[in-house]
């Protein structure tokens, strides 16, 4: 069974630059690490490789150089191949051109038995570009997984965690899915891997490299959606005191929260 996860390096902090003129987040590979809910991607594909033989697991992200540490990351947990997407025509995607060009990076190296994502990541927090993958690949998808079972080389088995109830599905391979926490625990990198790997050269693919190679279709250019404003969050402490009856306390802070637009 070929695995193929999809991994992304996110700020690891609320303090973030952002480009002026595009309203992106600038992404240096300083203060940034591997999107949390792709640890649990990761550990799912594990699970099945222990219980599954001849398994190959590749990790995949798109991103500037800087964001081969989450795929070494990812192959000193137990990944087997990693591939990083980079092309500055590539910047500033929105979701659907991110998913557009993240399913050409799949196509260009052939479509696995299963492409498991992190239910969301924490910098977008949109949890669409997974769905929008296997639509572009058109192939089935199933979206908050947490356990994976009964798997062969035709289908498996999932349950899907929702608000209210769980659900138990069987779909056909190849397919997508995007995994919450579920029961999985992320291992920790393996110091015996990472020797290993110190060889390895990650491979690299550009816009040349894909099937569909207009640039009109990637980035910025190829974004139905365009950030209007993006800014760090004020952090600032100041703090009001007011005093007076119960009656003058309400009042007074009714007009607070009505100044400041809450309600």
């Amino acid at each position: 069974m070929n695995l193929l996860v999809c991994i992304k390096q996110v700020p690891a902090s609320s303090k973030v630059d952002v480009d002026p003129k595009t309203g992106v987040l600038i992404r240096d590979g300083l203060n940034v690490k591997m999107n949390p809910y792709d640890l649990y991607a990761l550990e799912a594909a594990f699970a099945i490789k222990e219980n599954y033989e001849s398994t190959t697991i590749t990790a995949i992200t798109m991103g500037p150089n800087s964001a081969k540490s989450v795929l070494e990351e990812a192959l000193y947990m137990g990944c087997d191949e990693a591939v990083l997407l980079s092309d500055r025509r590539f910047a500033g995607a929105d979701v659907l051109a991110t998913a557009y060009t993240l399913s050409q990076l799949i196509k260009a190296l052939g479509v696995p038995d299963l492409i498991i994502c992190g239910k969301q990541t924490t910098d977008g927090d949109t949890a669409q570009v997974g769905p929008e993958i296997a639509e572009f690949l058109g192939i089935p998808h199933l979206a908050y997984v947490i356990e994976t079972s009964n798997y062969n080389d035709k289908t498996i088995r999932l349950r899907n965690s929702y608000d209210t109830y769980d659900e138990i599905n069987e779909v056909q391979l190849p397919c997508l899915i995007t995994v919450d926490k579920g029961d999985w625990i992320p291992r920790l990198p393996s110091y015996k891997r990472k020797v290993n790997f110190k060889d390895y050269q990650i491979r690299t693919l550009t816009l040349k490299d894909l099937v569909d190679q207009d640039p009109k279709n990637y980035g910025l250019n190829g974004s139905p959606t365009q950030v209007e404003e993006i800014f760090p969050p004020d952090k600032s402490n100041t703090s009001i005191n007011i005093e007076g009856s119960k009656e003058e306390l309400a009042k007074k802070m009714f007009d607070i929260l009505k100044k400041g637009k809450f309600i």
